[in-house]
């Protein structure tokens, strides 16, 4: 699998000044949106450095306060899960209650995610956003605890009278465990049917790719390789080389009869 990830800072030249994250105002509110500004790429400059192991976030390329991600679960319920996201950052981000809004793309069910919009619960987390405390890597953080979390019992579906998470699937977890855990199982296997999915193509800056058909036919010649009694991990350099122009030979042929 090859994934083809574009990430940059600086929004395009050609995009609008509201985009850039600039305020059109006073000089002095100006100047406030750029401190504001400066401050979010110090963050995301340390969100790079460390970032939740299986998280990832980047940037768009037309709005610097949308961040398109995916997480990889390696463990517990949701193991084998690829659940991509977009966070949208207010435009007063870096103020007290500038919540961060986190939208999934897949159907992720969980008590800690709307089913009907995918918008992830973080204001009953965080009740009180505190720009000296929370930052990108304070949300990321949060978002792959809701994926490793044994209970649900101090789950709060309501913060300032909005509706936020899942109620029915945190009933189903305190009444029907197994019923739970299949529906879990189901959108895992959702999840990885719809890796290749561009479900924002046009402004989405993560995208995955399919392997070429030579590297599919390759994977396939090394696994029954590893199988036999003299495993692939003692060919040699010129065997290798072989298989590799095996799996061009055979993806040529595939093609040309497909066409």
């Amino acid at each position: 699998m090859f994934r083809r990830v574009t990430s940059s800072l600086t929004p395009k030249s050609g995009a609008p000044a509201s985009n850039r994250g600039s305020a059109v105002g006073t000089p002095q509110s100006e100047r406030e949106q750029a401190l504001k500004d400066y401050k979010l790429t110090i963050e995301y400059k340390h969100l790079k450095e460390h970032s939740p192991s299986g998280v990832y976030l980047i940037p768009s390329h037309e709005n610097l306060r949308v961040f398109y991600g995916a997480i990889f679960v390696r463990r517990g319920p949701y193991t084998n899960g690829i659940f991509r996201f977009k966070v949208t950052l207010p435009q007063q981000y870096n103020d007290v209650n500038t919540w961060p809004l986190v939208e999934f793309f897949n159907q992720v069910y969980s008590p800690y995610v709307d089913g009907e919009t995918g918008v992830m619960n973080v204001k009953s987390s965080y009740p009180k956003w505190d720009p000296t405390k929370h930052y990108l890597i304070t949300l990321l953080t949060h978002l792959k605890k809701i994926f490793y979390v044994k209970s649900y019992e101090d789950v709060k579906l309501d913060s300032g009278g909005d509706a936020i998470g899942n109620r029915e699937a945190l009933e189903c977890w305190k009444t029907n465990r197994a019923m739970f855990r299949q529906k879990v199982e189901e959108c895992v296997k959702t999840s990885q049917a719809e890796m290749f999915v561009d479900f924002d193509p046009s402004n989405s800056t993560l995208h995955f790719n399919e392997d070429a058909l030579q590297y599919q036919i390759l994977r396939q010649l090394l696994s029954q390789r590893s199988q036999e009694e003299n495993s692939f991990l003692k060919m040699s350099r010129t065997e290798i080389f072989d298989l590799v122009g095996e799996a061009g030979n055979r993806a040529a042929a595939a093609s040309h009869v497909s066409k």
